[in-house]
């Protein structure tokens, strides 16, 4: 038997599935994953392609020749844009209040370290062309046991949540896509032994079980 669970990629003791409910977004989430995050047994990109029905997932560094992705970039029928800090990035909640008149059809995610995030842009110069947006005003992520080097540093499915309810929250409710994300986070700090979480985190206790 594995040890680890065919749906959600964690380990069995582990598995998340039980807390992952189908959310119906009208959005497409595209998900382009830095071959290093693929078996992170914190990652998260995965209870995204698990909850959204449209969103899809590429693993690469270099999306420049991806076939599938520049195929589906050439429709002019779809607004895409990326969710990426960089310095012409404008407000996702400048993009939203237009979306009536010019909706974003698609919205492309950068799922790795900031590090390996910034090298997969450098390198994917066919995203260059799209409008950059960024996040604003958004709580502290729950990430406590990834460290970020951004103290307002999000994991990937925070990022979408943000996201996805700036541009269609009165629509949908996107809160059950943080419901497995933070049960996996409890339950990796419960099987720490005692004081490991305090002393490398800076937390006083552990999340109740």
């Amino acid at each position: 038997m594995s040890r680890y669970c065919e749906r959600c990629g964690k380990a069995v003791k582990a598995c998340i599935c039980q807390w992952v409910e189908q959310v119906d977004a009208k959005t497409e989430l595209w998900i382009l994953q830095h071959p290093t995050e693929v078996k992170q047994p914190l990652g998260t990109a995965r209870i995204l392609t698990l909850a959204l029905p449209n969103a899809r997932l590429w693993v690469g560094e270099d999306f420049r020749h991806h076939e599938t992705l520049n195929a589906l970039l050439s429709d002019p029928k779809r607004r895409v844009v990326v969710l990426y800090p960089g310095e012409q990035a404008t407000p996702l909640s400048q993009s939203a209040s237009e979306q009536r008149s010019h909706p974003i059809t698609t919205l492309i995610l950068l799922d790795g370290t900031w590090k390996k995030a910034y090298k997969m842009w450098q390198l994917s110069d066919n995203l260059h062309a799209l409008p950059c947006v960024r996040l604003e005003d958004t709580d502290p992520g729950n990430y406590r046991i990834r460290k970020s080097p951004r103290a307002t540093g999000l994991s990937t499915v925070e990022a979408a949540y943000h996201a996805l309810t700036q541009l269609e929250g009165e629509q949908t409710d996107f809160q059950p896509l943080l419901v497995p994300f933070n049960r996996m986070i409890d339950f990796q700090i419960n099987q720490m032994p005692p004081g490991v979480y305090e002393r490398h985190y800076g937390r006083q206790s552990k999340p109740e079980t």
